[in-house]
């Protein structure tokens, strides 16, 4: 059982500082934006299956054009798609944004719900993109995993789970609930620069001493 998350954290933290230049996508938009839930939600949205530096060119070109669910509604779809493209899946994304700028006008006064069932009934919203919303649009305590958090979850040991959303619920029970938004943020940054997917960087990670390195196999 792990009982000093705190140096945890610390250490992981010191190590991303060396070796990162930026924050996540959507962290950079939220702080751009005053942590404007719309438009952490639409990033998000825009950032599945896409890098970084694309969502964060892609949701300003978007928000150029509208920053509020009654504005992006009288947006030609066209010029949603052509806003957002490159990014993954740009077509189906501009429906979803769409429809979710209609459900927020209909049901919530042009509001995000802050709320994770109710987000998650939103088009092509899942736990990820519901728990970012949370964490970075309201500052609400959420795990968000996605690939980053779940293989480091796994690989050090923390949890053991076969699917990001089993990863949620394992570290909703071992993780202090003051660690649940910044987990995102700092997992994703050191599992960008550090503890990669395939080939870990472990000769510089703080934690090479006491990570199991489950599933490694050749590593720096």
């Amino acid at each position: 059982m792990i009982t000093d998350w705190d140096e945890l954290f610390a250490q992981i933290s010191r190590a991303v500082k060396e070796h990162t230049a930026n924050l996540p996508s959507v962290s950079q938009i939220a702080q751009t934006s005053l942590q404007d839930p719309f438009r952490v939600l639409i990033s998000t949205i825009i950032s599945l299956r896409t890098k970084d530096e694309v969502t964060i060119a892609a949701s300003k070109r978007l928000f150029s054009l509208a920053t509020d669910p009654f504005t992006m509604v009288t947006l030609d779809i066209q010029a949603i798609e052509q806003a957002i493209y490159p990014a993954g899946f740009y077509r189906n994304k501009a429906k979803h944004i769409v429809a979710i700028s209609s459900i927020l006008i209909d049901r919530y006064e042009g509001n995000v719900p802050p709320d994770r069932n109710l987000l998650m009934k939103l088009p092509g919203v899942g736990p990820k993109t519901a728990n970012l919303t949370l964490n970075l649009g309201f500052g609400i305590d959420a795990i968000c995993v996605d690939t980053h958090v779940h293989r480091i979850s796994n690989r050090l040991g923390w949890v053991t789970t076969d699917s990001p959303e089993k990863t949620e619920k394992a570290l909703e029970s071992v993780m202090p609930r003051r660690f649940w938004i910044p987990l995102n943020e700092l997992l994703v940054t050191f599992g960008q620069n550090i503890c990669n997917p395939v080939s870990p960087k472990c000769s510089i990670c703080p934690l090479e001493h006491r990570c199991p390195k489950i599933g490694v196999g050749h590593h720096r």
